[in-house]
């Protein structure tokens, strides 16, 4: 299985019935496509070491994503507003919001760490003086334009990142006087969440409505579990995050297409919620965390919810070698493939620790075996 730099994707994946919007929009809708539909993503290190693979250019991610036969493709509105908060030395400042980080290197790369919390200790007053962006200040004039250039893909607007309470509250607050301010419905804690909510909300919903119906799905996220069970109680998940949810899923529902939400950890606990509420798919899929292996999922939620990962990035992928990359992923595939309704994606962004001829036979595999009949 080696393509020594060519197109995995021309390579394996002749024979192919359906477009890429076509066989997405099947998964989504729990229905059998031609073959299973491919997503893609990665931290720099890696993504540039594959780009190296196939001989691409360090910016060409279109190209890329080609050579892998990625069925999915993003959009956005771009923000075109001012900085709306300065620079610190040795920090990366967000310019929208003002989240803090720093760099950490490791042996194989390194990441951009959540640091300061410049809202920790933030009362009601500071918390609503705090600068975030305007709708306003985004530019959708160039969305449906974007959105015929990628119509032979499936194509989503948000990321793991739209409609995340908990994490995006964290980068500003610290995480644990976030869970604090849910358990105790502190007050400046709920407005930083509500504010930064309502401002997620209105963007995507102008995204959709310059669209012109060029969008097929929604993406959102919420980290809801630790390896070992849920990370908050369905009490709190009740009262504080899905009422954000549920807006969205409404919003997606008014315009026709599903939702699919990013559930790091062991997740499944709150997924018959998720189902009440009007969820099409699931992402990221841990298959290490509790009740969160392929098994589990599709005997339990197959049928009523559509699936998109269970590829672990910190399992044969980083750690394994081509042979165990390769039955990993056709067990997985033996798993969550009958009757439909499952995405071959990593769980997380591929790690830089991940050498290159692992994630080419994962992709291999995934167009060599991830075909219906």
């Amino acid at each position: 299985m080696n393509t020594s730099g060519s197109s995995i994707a021309k390579a394996l994946g002749g024979g192919e019935k359906m477009t890429s919007k076509q066989r997405v929009r099947s998964a989504l809708a729990r229905r059998q496509p031609d073959r299973v539909p491919i997503n893609y993503g990665a931290n720099p290190g890696i993504d540039r070491r594959l780009k190296e693979h196939f001989g691409l250019a360090p910016d060409d991610s279109e190209q890329l994503r080609q050579a892998l036969g990625v069925d999915i493709r993003g959009i956005g509105a771009p923000y075109k507003g001012p900085r709306l908060h300065a620079e610190v030395p040795d920090r990366h400042v967000e310019a929208q919001w003002g989240v803090r980080t720093r760099y950490i290197a490791h042996e194989t790369g390194g990441y951009w760490d959540y640091c300061d919390f410049p809202l920790m200790d933030a009362d009601v007053v500071v918390v609503a003086a705090w600068p975030m962006p305007s709708p306003d200040d985004f530019d959708y004039s160039g969305v449906a334009a974007a959105c015929r250039a990628k119509a032979a893909y499936a194509v989503h607007v948000g990321s793991p990142g739209l409609g995340c309470v908990m994490n995006t509250a964290g980068f500003l607050r610290n995480m644990e006087q976030m869970f604090v301010d849910l358990i105790t419905d502190d007050p400046a804690g709920l407005l930083l969440i509500r504010r930064r909510m309502d401002i997620e909300f209105e963007v995507a919903r102008r995204t959709l409505a310059a669209a012109e119906g060029g969008i097929d799905f929604m993406w959102i996220g919420e980290d809801l579990g630790t390896q070992q069970g849920p990370i908050i109680s369905m009490d709190i998940f009740r009262k504080h995050i899905k009422p954000y949810h549920q807006r969205l899923i409404d919003l997606a529902d008014s315009y026709g297409i599903p939702v699919m939400i990013h559930t790091c950890g062991s997740s499944s606990w709150a997924y018959e919620e998720y189902i009440r509420m009007g969820m099409a798919a699931v992402d990221t899929l841990q298959p290490e965390a509790k009740d969160m292996s392929p098994a589990y999922l599709k005997r339990t939620f197959g049928g009523r919810l559509a699936f998109h990962g269970c590829i672990s990035t910190a399992g044969p992928v980083a750690c394994g070698t081509v042979e165990e990359v390769v039955a990993n992923c056709r067990e997985t595939l033996d798993i969550m493939m009958p009757g439909g309704g499952y995405c071959f994606a990593p769980t997380h962004c591929l790690q830089d620790n991940s050498p290159t001829e692992n994630v080419v036979a994962m992709y291999e595999t995934a167009h060599r075996f991830g075909r219906y009949g």
